[in-house]
């Protein structure tokens, strides 16, 4: 995991028109509005409806990394205040921020055994990369991951 990798991604800023913003502070439930979102914004940038198997997974994962991010954020920060996703022609990144002081990180040792506590692990294994932005002079922070797109 990366501490910090500030926006833009690694492939230059979105296009105009790829950025998408949601805010969700105070939101009643938050997880399904940010997977409704996401899904909305896949459609809109042609990930879906999927072509094939391949950009059906692709599209899967981003709706499963936004509602770990987003119940990350319910659980442990007191709630998310804004998604955001970035379209760049060969990344997807999305950003949760929240006003929460921890720093979420895969519980180790993994068992899958065992249950809760397998939402960074999943983000882990599905994302090019992740970590976490702290805010300068205020609270909070923005957990960041990133996804390669269908190709």
């Amino acid at each position: 995991m990366s501490s910090t990798r500030p926006y833009p991604p690694g492939d230059g800023a979105a296009a105009p028109g790829q950025l998408r913003r949601l805010t969700l502070v105070g939101a009643s439930g938050a997880v399904p509005r940010a997977r409704d979102f996401a899904r909305q914004a896949l459609y809109d940038w042609g990930w879906l409806p999927a072509a094939g198997a391949d950009q059906r997974a692709a599209a899967e994962d981003v709706l499963l990394v936004v509602s770990e991010l987003v119940t990350n954020a319910c659980l442990h920060a007191g709630g998310p205040d804004e998604l955001r996703l970035h379209c760049a022609p060969k990344l997807l990144r999305l950003e949760v921020s929240d006003l929460g002081t921890g720093t979420p990180a895969p519980r180790t040792p993994h068992r899958a055994t065992r249950p809760g506590g397998h939402g960074m692990f999943i983000v882990q294994r599905l994302c090019l990369d992740w970590g976490v932005v702290r805010y300068d002079g205020r609270p909070g922070k923005t957990v960041w991951a990133e996804l390669a797109a269908p190709g």
